[in-house]
């Protein structure tokens, strides 16, 4: 009977999250009702006070989200991808799978400016999609090109997900960014030679695009360089100022909102209407992450004393004491997660349950030193947590595809375009496991 109160209050929170209850609400009231069903004094409610006001909303850290979020909308009203994607279909004009290809470079840019995977989803397959399915595009290839590179927004830094990561689990921010850049140029890589492979073997799923004879590539080029140039300027100097602690996480997201609002004013794209817009959609996203915050910390302070840490260490036992086992276990949860809950719930939730577990784990010093277990972990998790965009049934990238998809595709068309994708997520996942200096060189140089 130890552990099943904690274990009625996990199936109850399963249960509401099916029945389409939001889930702050829901944490917050289970939080609650377990205080009474547990007999806890009510005065413990006080724990939850000073966990909310001293670990969450005074927290300095997690200022720079608003500041991140504001960046990624300001470049995407900026249209800073729009030309970019524009000058890269000149340039791969003539060439099988240069669509393709151009998508998947501004996914990349895009992950790095803007981190929101919504705007990614919405504007390449807005931009982008009508031209692949016109031009003679597989559409299983042309929607999972698109769902593929629109995710790693929430990977490639600065991303708001390590932001986060970072908070829950008390790790360098910038340790976490530099330690996210290869896996995600890795997963960006992978994408690239499966379209190369795809338009190689089988050119008629990828046909290449008419090239404008009038066209000079020396224009392309320097057009395409100086919308590159801008944008990569901009990340690259968030991302070394915080990496190299010279800014900061905070101060560095500053410097990528002013710079987003200064790139805004030199494409002539700020308006009232467009800076109000921008800063509602900054207050929603943010309002969104503190109030699964809190609903979290008060979740799991009660948690915690009905025993919660036990049944969760009491489970993990049972996967032995092989740490590449428990690990493996523990990312196999995390991934039928995200077929049910969004990335934040799952930070919210599982992170403070499952890092300390992995943070005593022995693996051997000269793989994985007790020092940089966490910050590995984070980016199994992160990369893991991709995947919980585009695996149904409530992968929000397919839903945000959906909405904007010709009459022709149905819902099934778009489960099935995401399959080589998430394998391949899968794969660069296994990597990370299997050789984790992917994710901790970068680091341990710096």
């Amino acid at each position: 009977m130890t552990y099943f109160l904690p274990s009625l209050m996990l199936f109850c929170l399963m249960l509401g999250i099916f029945l389409g209850y939001p889930v702050a609400l829901l944490l917050g009231g289970l939080s609650l009702i377990f205080t009474l069903v547990g007999d806890i004094p009510l005065a413990t409610f006080g724990l939850v006070v000073n966990r909310v006001y001293g670990g969450v909303l005074s927290n300095w850290i997690l200022a720079a989200i608003p500041l991140f979020v504001f960046m990624g909308i300001m470049l995407d009203k900026s249209e800073v991808a729009r030309n970019l994607l524009r000058e890269l279909e000149g340039l791969f004009a003539g060439k099988a799978g240069g669509l393709a290809l151009s998508v998947i470079i501004v996914g990349i840019v895009m992950a790095a400016s803007t981190g929101i995977i919504g705007a990614s989803v919405v504007l390449m397959g807005t931009l982008a999609l009508p031209v692949m399915l016109g031009q003679g595009y597989d559409k299983s290839l042309a929607m999972g090109t698109i769902l593929g590179s629109g995710t790693l927004g929430i990977l490639i830094p600065p991303s708001i997900m390590l932001v986060v990561f970072g908070d829950i689990m008390q790790v360098s921010i910038g340790s976490l960014f530099a330690a996210a850049l290869l896996p995600g140029a890795m997963l960006g890589f992978f994408y690239v030679c499966y379209v190369v492979f795809i338009a190689m073997r089988n050119p008629e799923k990828a046909p290449p695009l008419q090239r404008d004879e009038s066209e000079l590539v020396g224009s392309l080029i320097s057009r395409l360089a100086i919308n590159l140039i801008v944008p990569a300027a901009l990340i690259s100097s968030v991302l070394v100022s915080i990496v190299l602690g010279i800014a900061t996480p905070t101060e560095g997201a500053a410097i990528g909102a002013a710079g987003a609002l200064l790139i805004a004013i030199a494409n002539r794209k700020l308006t009232f209407e467009m800076f109000g817009s921008a800063l509602r959609e900054t207050t929603l996203t943010t309002g969104m992450i503190l109030f699964l915050a809190i609903g979290a910390t008060a979740f799991g302070v009660i948690f915690s004393r009905l025993g919660g840490h036990d049944l969760i260490e009491h489970v993990i036992g049972l996967l032995g004491g092989e740490p590449y086992i428990v690990l493996l276990g523990i990312m196999l949860l995390i991934f039928i997660l995200g077929f049910f809950l969004e990335w934040i719930e799952i930070s919210f939730l599982a992170l403070p349950l499952l890092a300390p577990i992995v943070g005593n784990l022995d693996f051997a010093p000269t793989v994985v030193s007790q020092h940089d277990v966490l910050i590995w972990f984070a980016v199994l998790v992160a990369v893991n947590l991709q995947t919980s965009f585009l695996t149904p049934p409530f992968g929000y990238a397919l839903f945000y595809l959906k909405a904007i998809t010709p009459s022709g595709i149905t819902t099934g068309d778009i489960y099935r375009s995401v399959v080589p994708f998430v394998a391949i997520q899968l794969f660069g996942l296994l990597l990370i496991m299997i050789f984790p200096s992917i994710a901790l060189w970068l680091p341990r140089v710096l």
